[in-house]
């Protein structure tokens, strides 16, 4: 009996999301799937292509970072989603692309101000983009230093990872997490689309200025205040 079954099928389904979504071409991409019960996540395979993936390639992690069960590498990010999982507690997914715009916005390394409401529906704050990586911490262990930058960078500007679930990687690309597999790979394809949105909006008018805070905040409150009314209850 495989007690991870579940586990490497919502990891599974979460990376053919990527593809579905066109997130990422080739192997231009991964998620996870964490089990907090067991202390354990499972991951895409290292440089294996989305159309010759199947569920019993992932590969099981436990948070210390080691290989649970699986005959193939894991992810070369591997590391940095031991770290997400271990300092953001409650989250369950993690995704890592290499989707045009995100990657376009980290390459720039400028953070993705809340121009208008699509964003305001997803975060009240600008989609926070990290700095460099530092020479020492690119040969400590590249990997494990992303996640510890990214973790770095949300508490530097006091951000709850709970609701800040998308960060941009200077110079890499984009990561985002969320209650499952599958959230976190919907907050990737939000994140590709509102910068998208941004640098057409930046095209248009260099000079736009965020929308104004009160917008931001009624957009945000209507969909998770607790007076909250979009969408069925």
């Amino acid at each position: 009996m495989d007690i991870y079954k579940t586990l490497r099928e919502e990891a599974f389904e979460a990376n053919m999301e990527i593809k579905k979504q066109n997130l990422a071409i080739y192997t231009w991409g991964n998620v996870s799937a964490f089990d907090p019960g067991k202390s354990v996540f499972a991951i895409k395979p290292s440089g294996v292509a989305y159309d010759k993936l199947r569920p019993e390639d992932m590969v099981l992690i436990d948070i210390d970072g080691n290989i649970v069960d699986g005959v193939l590498n894991p992810s070369s990010d591997t590391k940095t989603h031991q770290v997400l999982y271990r300092e953001f507690t409650g989250i369950r997914g993690v995704t890592h692309t290499h989707s045009t715009y995100a990657v376009a916005w980290a390459q720039a390394r400028k953070s993705v101000p809340v121009f208008g409401t699509t964003h305001a529906d997803h975060g009240t704050e600008e989609i926070p983009c990290t700095e460099y990586m530092s020479p020492e911490a690119v040969k400590n262990n590249y990997e494990l230093e992303t996640g510890n930058l990214i973790v770095g960078t949300l508490k530097q500007r006091g951000l709850n990872p709970v609701h800040a679930n998308m960060v941009l990687v200077a110079g890499h690309g984009p990561f985002t997490w969320g209650n499952s597999a599958a959230q976190a790979v919907y907050h990737g394809a939000v994140l590709e689309e509102v910068c998208k949105m941004a640098l057409l909006t930046l095209s248009l008018d260099p000079l736009t200025k965020p929308l104004p805070e009160h917008i931001i905040h009624k957009h945000w409150e209507r969909k998770h205040g607790p007076d909250a009314y979009y969408g069925q209850r």
